[in-house]
């Protein structure tokens, strides 16, 4: 921890020496690790056209350079500019033969240009010119992922952790890949065979953990994150995810001392004070939830979840005009997050903000459209409005989408039988008790006349098992 703050901090004086030296017009000569130091403090900084500049400068002082060639390179390849990168990708070949960074910008290239069948080819093809193999065949993986060919992607991945149990990224690539084939469950023995090899091997654990995180069995999940880091105590990662088994289990306590033990180990980051937020705020400790947002924020500005978060605990606290703010901060930053919408909508309807809560929920509803939540506020707005009819449009468009949802079906009941449509409510009725009956009572939250809930009674009992 100490050594990276240490060049950290080297980075940014370097960078505050270049930028000086720049504005007073100094010759701007550096060595070329000073030089690489500024650009990936750029490139960190997100601040990708200045990385770019000095990219530039550097390779007019040292034109042999293949690590400038490739982080010049990679800045074109975010540009879309393959043709230019690959010039200079092929000039650092020529420098430096078979460098696997070299190796896998141009098959990123290829993939990105839609090339599939060409980058497999070009990776089989210096497979064997190179030492670090797994790297190649993850690259590989990456390729018919986005090919759409996951049974080859997996097989990829794991001749890749066949030879490397510590590529971390072909691990989480894998155990995706799996998942969404439906495989993750029948692998437990892949990644048991390396426990068994090595009993010892804190990685092997930690690895088992990630697995059993995806199929949802978060208990095996710690147990296993437990022996990762009995093996080594100062494994910062699986801390952090046996914290978040513990926040999937809503055992706030134990994950709030985990991300603090990721803490001590790690320098701070936007990940693990969102995270401690998320605890605190779902503890009902809005106060203490806001602090560790707001810190996350300020290590990362970018970081929407944060800002949502923010805006929940404000909303929590029936501060709904001051958590818009922060939804919309959040939305900005990820424009597509229904979950986001759906808040905003919320928190517009209890301020009277009817145009744009309707539209919020529009926009939620087009981004999650199996998400009953949504469709119940959205038609509930009309409903209060008087706009029964709109409101029952909305909520058999719902039912069309989520033909099982037992909700649906008592809410359209309630609009129907508000509407006087009282054969058509009383058929959406025996739907809902057939799909649940329990979910019934809900019906008595919008009808409190007892006269209205007996003559209910009488229909419901005879569907009681």
């Amino acid at each position: 921890m100490g050594k990276r703050y240490k060049h950290n901090q080297e980075g940014k004086e370097a960078v505050r020496r270049f930028e000086e030296m720049l504005k007073n017009g100094e010759n701007l000569f550096f060595d070329l690790n000073v030089f690489e130091e500024i650009i990936e403090h750029y490139i960190e900084s997100n601040k990708f056209k200045k990385a770019s500049g000095v990219c530039d400068i550097a390779m007019n002082q040292y034109p042999y350079s293949t690590e400038l060639l490739i982080q010049k390179a990679h800045l074109l390849i975010r540009k879309e500019e393959f043709a230019e990168a690959w010039d200079l990708l092929e000039k650092a070949e020529l420098f430096q033969p078979n460098d696997p960074d070299v190796i896998l910008l141009k098959s990123n290239i290829l993939c990105q240009e839609e090339k599939f069948e060409e980058a497999i080819e070009y990776l089989e093809r210096v497979l064997e010119m190179v030492e670090e193999k797994d790297e190649i065949y993850f690259a590989m993986g990456m390729t018919y992922q986005d090919w759409d060919k996951l049974d080859e992607a997996i097989e990829s991945y794991k001749k890749a952790i066949d030879l490397n149990l510590n590529n971390e990224d072909a691990l989480y690539e894998l155990a995706y890949c799996l998942d969404v084939t439906g495989q993750l469950e029948q692998s437990v023995d892949f990644y048991q065979k390396f426990i068994d090899n090595d009993p010892y091997s804190d990685f092997a654990w930690y690895n088992m953990g990630i697995v059993y995180f995806k199929l949802g069995k978060y208990d095996d999940a710690i147990k296993a994150y437990e022996y990762a880091v009995t093996i080594n105590e100062n494994f910062s990662s699986a801390f952090f995810n046996m914290g978040n088994c513990y926040l999937n289990n809503n055992n706030y306590e134990k994950a709030i001392e985990s991300f603090h033990r990721t803490q001590e180990l790690e320098e701070p980051s936007a990940d693990v004070f969102c995270n401690l937020g998320v605890c605190h705020e779902r503890m009902g400790k809005y106060t203490k939830a806001m602090e560790c947002f707001k810190k996350a924020t300020k290590l990362d500005n970018l970081y929407h979840e944060a800002w949502f978060g923010i805006g929940k605990c404000l909303e929590a606290q029936d501060k709904s005009y001051e958590s818009i703010h922060f939804f919309k901060k959040a939305l900005k930053l990820d424009k597509e997050n229904a979950i986001y919408w759906l808040a905003t909508a919320n928190a517009e309807y209890k301020i009277g903000n009817l145009v744009s809560c309707l539209e919020a929920y529009e926009e939620a509803c087009v981004l999650d459209p199996f998400n009953t939540e949504v469709w119940q506020n959205w038609s509930f707005v009309h409903y209060e409005n008087g706009e029964i009819e709109r409101a029952i449009t909305l909520i058999l468009s719902a039912i069309d989408e989520m033909p099982e949802s037992a909700e649906l079906y008592y809410r359209a009941t309630v609009y129907l039988l508000n509407a006087g449509r009282y054969k058509e409510a009383f058929t959406y009725l025996e739907n809902g008790l057939v799909l649940d009956f329990d979910k019934h009572a809900v019906l008595f939250d919008f009808f409190p006349k007892l006269e209205t809930q007996k003559a209910l009674l009488k229909i419901i009992d005879q569907y009681r098992k």
